[in-house]
């Protein structure tokens, strides 16, 4: 069996920050194992482990393996790639949800933008909060909700708040348009002491990664499962059986992938949570693809770093 590990660079449309990591260009290693692709893409900010070292525990895994050898893996991005080239892929009797809208920027970008747009407003929306001055954000919210008051508001926070600044933020909402915040808090403790005494709901993302244990309550709305942060596809499909045992929504989202990995997770979410829409809507901060115009990989863009 042939394998082929490659690199790619994507630049982006605009500079990201991730935990204070702002990076200009997406890069990751695509693997090619028999007639199956999977991506390995660490994300800088959230990952634990960094591309040289993913990329490293691959070559290791992989130069084992043509030896006959099976060694452990310890990175999570690796651990979710291998299993993916490796996986059987099931025949899915529905295509994937469209992903829900996610919008980046500034309050004031963002409100304009809102006020500019030509279609009816989703259903729902995602926002990143927790990065700008809390008054102005809470404003932008508020004005959200006026120019579209059927539109439920998801806020991401990536663990940014203190337990007190949570809890102030929250305390304004209006829990009847906002769907959930999500990670409000870098600890468990704080989130769901934060989410018991506002009432507002809170889902759980990439404190997954970090805290595996947690327990229901009647604030917790949803588990937002980033495979490439949590590792085996294993570890996460315990995690969506707890979560619907529980009554939890599981909706898979992305690490900005490249489009390749994004079609992985799309088809993830549709075997595992086909009546949640998937928070994919990455790709368009991408400039540029790691496939062709038949939506293949196209290898000329791809750098080979080990081959069997």
């Amino acid at each position: 069996m042939d394998i082929t590990l490659y690199r790619y660079q994507l630049p982006l449309t605009q500079p990201l920050t991730f935990h204070d990591q702002t990076i200009t260009q997406r890069e990751g290693l695509l693997l090619h194992w028999g007639s199956s692709w999977s991506e390995i893409a660490p994300l800088p900010g959230f990952s634990r482990e960094t591309l040289a070292e993913a990329e490293q525990e691959a070559i290791a895994f992989l130069t084992a393996f043509k030896q006959g050898k099976t060694i452990p893996v310890s990175c999570p991005s690796v651990q979710f790639g291998l299993d993916c080239a490796r996986r059987s892929w099931p025949i899915l009797k529905h295509t994937p949800l469209p992903p829900y809208l996610l919008l980046q920027g500034s309050p004031d970008d963002i409100i304009w933008s809102w006020k500019e747009w030509l279609y009816d407003y989703p259903i729902r929306i995602k926002l990143k909060v927790a990065r700008y001055p809390m008054r102005d954000e809470l404003s932008m919210v508020r004005e959200l909700i006026r120019l579209a008051p059927k539109t439920k508001l998801i806020l991401d926070a990536n663990q940014q708040w203190t337990r007190e600044e949570a809890w102030t933020f929250m305390n304004h909402l209006d829990p009847s348009h906002i769907e959930y915040v999500e990670d409000p808090c870098p600890s468990y403790a704080d989130i769901r002491s934060v989410a018991t005494h506002t009432g507002i709901g809170v889902a759980l993302d990439e404190i997954l990664c970090c805290e595996g244990q947690w327990d229901f309550f009647p604030q917790l709305k949803g588990l937002i499962l980033k495979p490439m942060l949590i590792g085996s596809l294993e570890k996460c499909h315990d995690l969506v059986v707890k979560a619907k045992a529980n009554g939890v929504k599981v909706v898979i989202s992305s690490s900005h992938e490249s489009q390749l990995g994004n079609r992985l997770l799309a088809l993830l979410a549709t075997e595992w949570s086909p009546e949640q829409a998937p928070g994919l809507d990455t790709l368009r901060y991408f400039n540029g693809s790691v496939l062709d115009d038949k939506q293949q990989v196209d290898v000329s863009k791809l750098q080979v770093v080990w081959q069997s």
